[in-house]
């Protein structure tokens, strides 16, 4: 790092390249074993997360167990059922055709929690928002996700769960809400777009039409010309770092 706190070049490409190259891995999972200092890594990156108030309301639950896991993959089908229902014609037709977990096939699963009780029920920065500790989870999780990235290992998020379940199954308390159900592991490949977006079902939207000069609606190209002009220019066109 240099004096001033900013990366070298090096280890800029190596963050930027972890941001662009993770993907929500589903279906290419390998059961090669995860090495535990690497495991160890992964989740110490997680652990230095930011959170609100300095609380860390997270836990990780390592779910090994291949019946806890069908369990859980039980769970995801009939959750996964009710979802396709909410999709008419192509779409419904397409959701079917996704894979949209690794439950089974992945050597680990990690449930991230969050402790709502953690040091107390005031606690600086969440006194207007209770909402702030869930989201300090989400920070660890992209911090885990990463990590993993880097050391080579795929993570998929299973989104296509009920809280209830899932606490009922790993035997959360009360006060322990579960925020991400994630399967990880060594992969045969990383794909090269995210599935969603290689199969079409969205669009990956162009950020010079996301980003907003001071008010809701109000373009930046006035007050903010050459940022205006960089955020028009797609990932992989250019590489400035």
């Amino acid at each position: 790092m240099e004096n001033n706190g900013e990366f070298n070049k090096e280890h800029k490409e190596g963050l930027y390249k972890a941001i662009y190259a993770r993907r929500d891995i589903r279906g290419q999972f390998t059961d090669k074993p995860i090495p535990e200092q690497t495991l160890s890594r992964i989740l110490q990156a997680a652990h230095h997360a930011p959170s609100v108030g300095f609380m860390q309301p997270w836990n990780f639950v390592l779910i090994r167990s291949l019946e806890l896991r069908k369990q859980i993959h039980s769970s995801f089908r009939r959750a996964n059922k009710e979802a396709e229902e909410m999709f008419d014609g192509d779409k419904q037709a397409m959701y079917r055709k996704f894979k949209l977990e690794g439950i089974l096939e992945s050597p680990l699963n990690i449930c991230i929690t969050c402790d709502k009780d953690r040091f107390g029920p005031v606690v600086i920065g969440r006194t207007s928002n209770l909402d702030m500790d869930m989201f300090s989870v989400v920070c660890s999780v992209q911090n885990l996700w990463l990590a993993a990235r880097a050391e080579g290992l795929g993570v998929g998020w299973v989104s296509i769960l009920h809280n209830s379940d899932v606490k009922e199954i790993l035997g959360l308390p009360e006060s322990v809400e579960p925020v991400a159900y994630l399967c990880i592991g060594y992969v045969t490949h990383f794909p090269t777009l995210p599935e969603l977006e290689a199969a079409g079902w969205l669009p990956r939207l162009n950020l010079g039409e996301l980003v907003y000069d001071n008010l809701w609606g109000r373009e930046c190209l006035t007050e903010w010309p050459e940022l205006h002009k960089e955020i028009n220019i797609k990932y992989g066109e250019k590489n400035d770092i």
